[in-house]
């Protein structure tokens, strides 16, 4: 009973943040998706120097080698080392995924906030457009935004952060409706702070939480867009390596050459898997009524 109620004070102590970091490394689901994640990262930052061969170098004498020692994955169908084109796909994904978020951060997150404080005929109008976007499927509306835009892997990342928007905007609006009429924004309210202020300093911050949880898990359904648009010819074009274009080359090779489709394929599950890991995880941790 003394150490239970010695350790009761030294949790008062903490931190915010600090009980949030407790709290996500008791996950060991979300501990162990974090790591296989840097490990994709760590591929993507070091490709230059990880990759054994270069990713877009033939070899007719190696086509569609199996797994060997100079070869750990194999080659593909005009003799490129596919264990290179792996860890150069990475790159494409993170980097989709990466920027595609921050695009959907960029426009939902102030056309939300904006929505839910003001309120009125502008709130209306936004949550319109957004049930409008929202009714059709997220993937359908990124293939007809990258086709409309042109194949290639900026206009990928473009066409899958505007599909993304809708979600932030109505998350967004949902937590700013529940804050803006919390004791504290009514007090700021009351001590003369412009509207401005009080969007940016005292409700903003209070919604950031339920952001960064749906931001990790946007991530992951960005990667199999991203993927998703490369195996339709949408995104990353042919020479550079694409989980996605790997796999939409390797469908015709399935019965000779099963490699070239499971290590790309494997590659989409794993990090995938673990980014929705780690947003549960970070769910979870941010919200202090999980134990």
């Amino acid at each position: 009973m003394a150490t239970l109620a010695a350790d009761v004070p030294a949790m008062r102590e903490l931190t915010p943040r600090q009980r949030v970091l407790r709290r996500l490394k008791r996950r060991r689901g979300a501990m162990l998706g974090l790591g296989v994640v840097v490990f994709f990262v760590v591929l993507a930052l070091l490709a230059p120097t990880i990759a054994p061969h270069d990713p877009l170098q033939t070899s007719w004498s190696e086509v569609r080698k199996a797994p060997s020692a100079a070869h750990l994955f194999g080659t593909d169908e005009i003799g490129r080392d596919v264990t290179s084109r792996v860890i150069w796909g990475a790159r494409a994904s993170l980097l989709a995924g990466l920027v595609s978020v921050c695009i959907s951060l960029s426009l939902g997150v102030p056309i939300g906030l904006l929505a839910g404080y003001v309120g009125g005929w502008i709130d209306a109008l936004i949550s319109r457009i957004t049930d409008a976007m929202l009714a059709c499927p997220f993937l359908i509306l990124a293939i007809a935004l990258a086709a409309f835009l042109g194949p290639s892997l900026t206009n990928a990342m473009i066409a899958i952060g505007i599909s993304a928007t809708p979600v932030f905007i109505r998350l967004t609006r949902a937590q700013v409706l529940s804050v803006k009429v919390e004791d504290y924004v009514e007090a700021a309210r009351a001590i003369g702070n412009s509207h401005l202020r009080i969007a940016l300093r005292h409700i903003l911050p209070n919604v950031v939480a339920p952001l960064i949880v749906q931001a990790t898990l946007a991530i992951a359904a960005a990667v199999i867009a991203e993927a998703s648009l490369s195996f339709l010819g949408l995104g990353q074009q042919p020479p550079a390596p694409s989980w996605g274009s790997m796999l939409n080359t390797a469908k015709n090779y399935i019965d000779n050459a099963p490699w070239m489709a499971v290590w790309p394929g494997l590659s989409i599950f794993l990090l995938v898997l673990s980014f929705n890991l780690v947003g549960d995880g970070l769910r979870d941790a941010l919200d202090p009524r999980h134990r």
